[in-house]
């Protein structure tokens, strides 16, 4: 039942007189509810909280209800999987399989596959939405990259979204070795020589998550207690902090028409946004589901049960995991000896020391970028990735890097399939590794600046309209429509910085100043993070249309104090 409230209608000089509420079942049942949880007092206030209208936006959205589509059908998993590492002879409906020695824990996957109604479908369907929720994470991380949405006062969130990556990649590959099938059990082999490769803890760290020499008969209890209640505790945890601060510091928005620091336009939460993300979250699912219901992934029935003296041909881990099976092909058999004790290089570099480089700098990134700009300014306008060349061509870098040591990973795929030398291949893994996220930084930075250029040729000469038109002395010329406020407002919205200064050597009393090492290299990196700026046309500069007024001024129809095109500079 909804109830509309009219205008105030007056009597003389009487106080307003509005139309009663109506009395009813219902209206005292959520009264008395609201009485003692105080949920509208508490909560009205972001019932109408607006959210921007945008594609990108959604992709945090896939992410989300993909996360609630893996607590789903995990929990109905749970229900048949039995994590133990006992022996037992398979009787199941599999015939290929039957009288094999295998795990209990092999044996319940087969019979969660073959036996339990539906089973086989929402163990697919819990692996695809493993799958697209981690690749949503990463796409809807670099969104917030690109954009410099991570910028203050959102450092933290960025900080937990990233955690919350790094726990998703953590739990994918554990879940992933709890079938104890031969192809998880090798990916599970390569982790246990990774621990050990750590100096000084990785032994008893090793014995800590195996409970002993590999394979051990505590790893998959072990593993199954990580992957339904730490991690997903952890992860839910994270992802409810994660939400609210999004709700405290409001959304993020692109610039455009009516759109300031200081306001956000878009559509209420209720009930336009709810009705859109709830439709939202059965496409996702529906399409999760059509995927678990029909392609096929993860056969374990395929692989057969995990044997330490077997290894799968062609093993391959899941595609998230891919750059760390990459970065061990590719790293050469290095190891250092020294007062007894040997250090596999070969395993501890590729494993441990540049994933952790890569994925450390990802995460500090909001802070050195702040420490090289030293803007300490609140941003709720987002950036256009071109206007920030520098910033979108290190992202673009970090991406070759992971994507030259995810191919890599393939490495024996790629020369079976197409007849080549795995050693070749391996060398120009290497290579390219060295040489790729430096040319990608390189041709990006110029794309970014060439499409920084095209918005200033528009802005001074107007948009190509593909009409020809011939001069009075024979020559022909295009006719080059001016761009309307709200466009020219669009490429011009961005602020422009300049590089940090050291300042005079000597202070006011004439006492010299001294900079620190620090300070050199802060303002180093802010002019190479500023170099070749290409400026934004002045006021004057701009193709203007004779009618119009907002143009002629030179200020925005929306935005009276903001200049159409013009240049600040904020150090």
């Amino acid at each position: 039942m909804s109830v509309r409230e009219p205008a105030p209608a007056t009597r003389g000089s009487a106080e307003p007189v509005r139309a009663p509420i109506p009395d009813s079942k219902a209206i005292r049942r959520v009264d008395a509810l609201d009485s003692r949880l105080g949920l509208y007092r508490g909560g009205g206030k972001y019932i109408r909280k607006v959210f921007p209208d945008h594609w990108s936006f959604m992709l945090g959205e896939i992410a989300l209800y993909s996360f609630i589509t893996l607590l789903l059908t995990g929990v109905f998993l749970t229900f048949f999987f039995e994590p133990s590492m006992q022996e037992v002879v398979y009787d199941g409906s599999y015939v290929p399989l039957q009288g094999v020695h295998m795990s209990r824990a092999y044996e319940s996957t087969l019979e969660i596959s073959f036996d339990v109604r539906g089973g086989m479908m929402i163990r697919q369907v819990h692996h695809w939405s493993a799958l697209v929720f981690i690749a949503a994470l990463f796409v809807h991380m670099f969104r917030h990259f690109f954009t410099g949405s991570f910028r203050k006062p959102r450092e933290v969130n960025w900080l937990f979204g990233f955690i919350l990556l790094i726990l998703a990649l953590l739990n994918g590959f554990v879940g992933y070795s709890l079938p104890d099938d031969l192809l998880s059990g090798t990916g599970l082999r390569i982790a246990s020589g990774v621990v050990l490769a750590i100096p000084i803890i990785g032994t008893y760290l090793h014995f800590f998550l195996f409970g002993g020499e590999f394979p051990g008969d505590d790893a998959i209890p072990r593993l199954f207690t990580v992957h339904v209640l730490l991690v997903p505790a952890l992860m839910v945890g994270l992802l409810t902090i994660h939400l609210i601060l999004v709700f405290y510091h409001k959304h993020t928005q692109f610039p455009g028409a009516g759109r300031t620091e200081g306001n956000v336009v878009g559509q209420p939460f209720m009930p336009v946004y709810v009705a859109k993300a709830g439709g939202f979250f059965f496409i996702v699912f529906g399409i999760t589901a059509l995927m678990g219901g029909l392609v096929q992934i993860n056969p374990v029935w395929s692989y057969g049960p995990y044997h330490p003296g077997q290894v799968s041909a062609g093993s391959q881990p899941d595609w998230y995991i891919g750059f760390l099976e990459g970065a061990l092909r590719l790293m050469p058999n290095w190891e250092v000896t020294a007062w007894g004790h040997t250090v596999s290089l070969n395993v501890l570099l590729p494993a441990v020391v540049v994933p952790g480089i890569l994925f450390t700098i990802l995460g500090a990134y909001p802070w050195i970028e702040a420490w090289i700009t030293g803007d300490k300014r609140e941003h709720h306008l987002l950036d256009r990735p071109r206007n920030m060349p520098v910033r979108t061509g290190l992202g673009v870098a970090w991406i070759a890097a992971y994507g030259v040591l995810w191919v890599c990973g393939s490495n024996d795929i790629i020369a079976t399939h197409f007849h080549l030398s795995i050693n070749t291949i391996t060398w120009i893994g290497r290579v390219a590794l060295l040489v790729a996220p430096p040319l990608a930084y390189v041709v990006t930075v110029r794309l970014c600046k060439g499409l920084q250029l095209r918005d200033r040729d528009k802005i001074m000469h107007g948009r190509e309209t593909g009409v020809i038109k011939k001069l009075p002395d024979g020559g022909f010329v295009e006719v080059h429509e001016p761009l309307d406020a709200t466009a020219r407002h669009v490429l011009t919205a961005h602020e422009q910085y300049d590089p940090l200064e050291l300042g005079p050597e000597q202070d006011e009393n004439g006492v010299s100043r001294r900079a620190t090492p620090a300070q050199k290299l802060r303002v180093r990196l802010s002019r190479w993070y500023f170099a070749d700026q290409v400026r934004k046309p002045t006021a004057g500069q701009a193709l203007v249309a004779p009618d119009d007024p907002a143009a002629i001024e030179g200020r925005h129809p929306d935005h009276p104090g903001t200049p159409v095109a013009g240049h600040r500079s904020d150090a």
